[in-house]
């Protein structure tokens, strides 16, 4: 490779430049539709930017590595070659069998770094984390975000630490036995940014979060590999052990082959020449299990897929909320049926949407391993008007009646950072858009979607402001409190009795049962009985046989059966 060649695809473009500083240079077009130009004496760290026909505007480069100075900014040279990786015997950690915790760098810590969070790991370790998933990382507009407003999205957010900081992150945990999965964004740009559309057709249409790619129309081959080269280049560069891929449902692709099936045959072959398991893992709201079929049975191959009801079941068990898409799950039985098959709504009328809804998932071939399971994530706290945790609503006793459903489910668990001590902290949405009229858009835009459900103005936290940011931060402090320090080792006991004993990890489905009664559900993992007790009064349940050990909580055994008080759990052998 030749380190002072610099290439940019513009296919309509009658002329394209190269400037670095004050110099500019004219670029040479290929028959591809690509530019190129060679400059010497341009390594790593030399700024850059792309003039196209007379228009003397600067912009970075569509597939920018490095933007120190912001996405409106030059680009700047960056090779992976340099940083001194210490993770050689690295071998992986598959989905199967693992526990994911999702996170955000910018209010993981106070300071909300790359190299703050190397300070926390071990607490994750200790915890019994395998997987931590990272929220967006790509650079965006401001200095404050989600990240899901990225538009150089193979460039490492600034504010963050930049490119090498986040390999460092990564690098970090795989001396810990952490695998790394990163959430990556390809249904939709930012709306400050993104100027793609000046350098060829890479957009068709808008999502409501902003541009869409485009994937299925004329000159979109190019604009297909835009997508997979930057997946590949995150587990690649940056020995990334997986991508969860924002709202696939939102990827508008008619070809025959798929984004999605296109995208996992790329990265199957990426994970057999690195000799490591790499997990795809989408958010859909599809409910179609072919997303996580195999290629070979005529699926997408992906390895995973977020699972939302079954969010929408236990948080509607947990908390009695039946408002917008929760409605549905407030069916009797809902939740034991969602255990049971994954999906809820499974080719089955959607109150929510008018309309039948989803596709009933084989759990004879599919195992549970392949969804994800959680209590609560980013979006589900984040998206509601003050961004308020279950324990706003909730004891922590019954937040840990849903803990250990979802860590004795045949399902894979994520926790969301904080819950494992009932983080007393919101996560508010927030931004930091430097355009004035953009971020007064945000603004007012949230307040009227919520005023529809009855928030006023003042009671929906201002995106812009930072004090929305700082409350937003995790309050590590509180682990040394007492009452979140009990949550915490439950949590910690729980995750250890899964790996301590298989019966609790055991993805197959069809060898999974649930019993549920008023209030109560039991459910049979081998020898195993996990009883919850939801309901207002003692549970009396029957187990069928002798009890031989308690594993778990301090029932009142007399027999065969199993007293459980009102938001308790016992794991029991029979």
């Amino acid at each position: 490779m030749n380190d002072e060649r610099f290439s940019v695809w513009a296919p309509e473009r009658e002329r394209v430049r190269l400037a670095i500083g004050p110099s500019v240079h004219d670029m040479t077009r290929d028959d591809r539709g690509w530019w190129h130009a060679t400059v010497p004496g341009t390594g790593d760290g030399t700024d850059y930017a792309f003039l196209l026909d007379d228009d003397e505007t600067p912009l970075p480069d569509p597939r920018s590595r490095w933007q120190p100075a912001g996405v409106h900014g030059p680009s700047r040279r960056y090779s992976d070659d340099a940083f001194d990786w210490t993770d050689r015997d690295w071998t992986g950690r598959q989905l199967a069998g693992g526990l994911v915790y999702e996170l955000h760098i910018g209010t993981f810590t106070e300071l909300g770094t790359f190299n703050a969070a190397l300070e926390r790991l071990d607490h994750l370790v200790e915890l019994g984390v395998d997987l931590v998933e990272v929220l967006p990382v790509n650079a965006f507009d401001g200095t404050t975000g989600w990240g899901y407003d990225g538009v150089a999205w193979g460039a490492v957010h600034e504010p963050y630490g930049g490119p090498d900081a986040f390999k460092r992150f990564v690098d970090a945990c795989h001396a810990r036995g952490l695998a790394v999965l990163l959430d990556v964004v390809y249904n939709h740009l930012g709306p400050s940014g993104a100027y793609l559309d000046r350098f060829g057709p890479y957009f068709a249409g808008h999502t409501i979060w902003g541009p869409a790619l485009n994937l299925d129309g004329p000159l979109s081959d190019e604009v297909r590999r835009y997508v997979i080269d930057n997946a590949l280049g995150w587990l690649r560069d940056y020995h990334l052990d997986g991508l969860r891929l924002d709202a696939v449902h939102a990827l508008g692709d008619k070809g025959a082959t798929h984004l999605l099936e296109e995208l996992a045959a790329e990265v199957d072959a990426l994970s057999a020449g690195l000799r490591r398991p790499l997990s795809l893992i989408a958010e859909s709201d599809l409910n179609d299990p072919r997303l996580v079929t195999s290629r070979e049975a005529g699926g997408y191959g992906l390895t995973a897929q977020w699972c939302d009801d079954l969010h929408h079941a236990l948080h509607v068990a947990l908390t009695g909320e039946v408002d917008g898409y929760y409605a549905d799950f407030g069916a009797p039985g809902a939740l034991a049926t969602t255990l049971r098959r994954a999906f809820f709504h499974a080719g089955t009328w959607s109150s929510f949407r008018r309309r039948m809804h989803g596709r009933p998932v084989d759990t004879s071939r599919v195992p549970g391993h392949r969804f994800l399971a959680y209590l609560q994530n980013h979006d589900q706290i984040g998206n509601r008007a003050q961004g308020d945790r279950l324990t706003a609503t909730i004891s922590p006793e019954r937040q840990l009646c849903g803990a250990a459903i979802v860590l004795c489910s045949p399902y894979t668990p994520m926790l969301f950072m904080g819950e494992e001590w009932a983080a007393s902290s919101p996560w508010q949405f927030f931004a930091s858009f430097e355009d004035p009229r953009l971020a007064a858009a945000v603004r007012d835009g949230r307040r009227r979607e919520f005023a529809e459900h009855g928030w006023g103005a003042t009671e929906v936290p201002d995106p812009m402001d930072v004090a929305t940011v700082v409350r937003s931060t995790l309050p590590w402090a509180e682990l040394a409190d007492p009452a979140h320090r009990v949550v915490y080792d439950t949590y910690r006991e729980l995750i250890s009795l899964r790996r301590k004993h298989p019966e609790l990890s055991d993805p197959r489905l069809d060898r999974f049962r649930v019993d549920a009664g008023d209030g109560w559900l039991v459910l049979h993992r081998g020898t195993l009985r996990v009883m919850v007790n939801l309901g207002p009064t003692k549970a009396k349940l029957d187990v069928g046989g002798p009890v031989r050990e308690v594993l778990f909580g301090q029932p009142d055994i007399q027999d065969e059966i199993v007293t459980l008080a009102p938001d308790t759990v016992a794991i029991i052998r029979r």
